[in-house]
């Protein structure tokens, strides 16, 4: 899997949600190796983008469709400043990785120890985590080069987040969220209260 995280400070709204539902609906079909992308804007105004493909080689030829290059002028006059890139196949996929289900996403991007990161997110842990936190229905973190991650969470609705990081868990789901915090420790938080998920 390749996957290109997107970030724009957003200036007219209505054309940036009516640009990116003109891409679903003309540019996805001829779109080879696309996966599914995460879309939405940020409670700070921010247009986000995740966007998988099967490969970096796919991904690169849609770049390459002279149909995608003039969508893409077209969204960018629909920004308030340049847009930002960190594109990545070292990816981790957790419970089946984005769903369509989510009602809300989250994304949290920092710099962390790919190798303890690794060793954290085990089969066990995995388990841990669907007993914790039934609201969470999968994830998955890109790292770059430089050590830096975005890690994206999908939630079953933001009230049921809300709710599970403020309850009580158990010695072994401490344990196992202490050692994420430390192998990525978070710089910032991006909350999507009304993601678009393909």
């Amino acid at each position: 899997m390749f996957v290109q995280f997107i970030r724009a400070q957003v200036g007219d709204e209505a054309a940036v949600r009516r640009t990116m539902e003109r891409w679903e609906q003309e540019l996805r079909p001829g779109a080879d190796g696309f996966l599914g992308s995460t879309t939405g804007i940020t409670t700070a105004g921010e247009m986000v983008a995740v966007v998988r493909f099967a490969s970096e080689e796919q991904a690169r030829r849609n770049s390459d469709r002279p149909e995608q290059g003039a969508w893409w002028a077209e969204l960018e006059k629909a920004f308030a400043g340049p847009a930002s890139f960190l594109e990545s196949g070292d990816v981790d996929v957790s419970m089946g990785g984005g769903s369509d289900d989510a009602g809300f996403v989250q994304i949290m991007i920092g710099r962390g120890d790919r190798a303890a990161a690794t060793a954290a997110n085990s089969p066990d842990a995995e388990a841990i985590l669907r007993r914790e936190r039934p609201d969470v229905i999968g994830s998955l973190t890109l790292w770059a080069d430089d050590s830096r991650f975005v890690d994206v969470i999908y939630f079953t609705s933001e009230a049921d987040a809300r709710a599970a990081e403020a309850g009580e868990r158990s010695e072994e789901g401490r344990e196992l969220f202490e050692q994420f915090q430390q192998a990525m420790p978070v710089e910032e938080f991006l909350d999507l209260p009304d993601p678009t998920l393909s």
